[in-house]
């Protein structure tokens, strides 16, 4: 209500890591997950179970292995890679959050691919149709099943708070976002300002669904 320049700076912030990690799911899991859905191949079983386990992985085991993977002592960390972020920072949490959402992305679109028609795929082969124009048509049947797979992946990511604090380190004006910011007022004991912060997570959640209902062409009437 006050227009606090600090709040805006964390929720800039908590849009940032979170869209950027989404976007980065979101170009490796839809096409995975229409290949799993798609195609046979050997070890695809092994490949969806893998997909199934990293749906359920919890988020802090998660930053334990980014942490791990990019600390000094770390196999990338010893590489200082321009590519390569350093801990405590938002290129290490885009990381950890990618890796938390990239599964569900997948695993929902896979489930949605698989729904459709399998009668769709062989018309449209009969109508001389490509590969990518076959899985194109498929994409665009599912679409209701693929938009839920990206909200579902945004809402993971948006609201996690265990890998973000170990590999961010929840750092002022550098990688503090919402859900950090609610742990460290409420430890302060400042729980009308965590109460605040909550309220725009959950406004930023609702809007996110009111963009799902949008995307997959429904209104609050139906």
């Amino acid at each position: 209500m006050t227009l606090d320049p600090a709040l805006f700076e964390i929720v800039a912030l908590s849009l940032r890591v979170s869209g950027t990690a989404l976007l980065f799911s979101t170009l490796i899991g839809i096409p995975l997950g229409a290949a799993l859905g798609l195609s046979r191949f050997f070890g695809r079983r092994m490949v969806i179970a893998l997909l199934y386990t990293g749906m359920g992985f919890p988020p802090v085991v998660v930053g334990l292995f980014v942490y791990l993977m990019l600390s000094r002592s770390g196999p990338l960390g010893q590489l200082n890679a321009p590519l390569i972020p350093s801990l405590f920072t938002p290129g290490a949490m885009i990381v950890a959050q990618t890796i938390i959402s990239f599964p569900l992305v997948a695993g929902f679109t896979m489930a949605a691919v698989m729904g459709v028609d399998p009668q769709l795929r062989l018309q449209v082969r009969a109508l001389g149709a490509t590969n990518w124009q076959t899985t194109l048509a498929i994409l665009t049947e599912a679409r209701i099943g693929v938009v839920v797979s990206v909200i579902a992946g945004f809402g993971s990511i948006i609201s996690e708070v265990g890998a973000v604090m170990m590999v961010g380190g929840n750092i002022e004006h550098s990688t503090r976002v919402l859900t950090t910011a609610i742990v460290l007022e409420t430890r302060k004991g400042n729980f009308d300002l965590a109460m605040a912060i909550g309220v725009v997570l959950l406004g930023i959640s609702f809007l996110t669904n009111v963009a799902m209902l949008r995307l997959q062409g429904r209104t609050f009437d139906e």
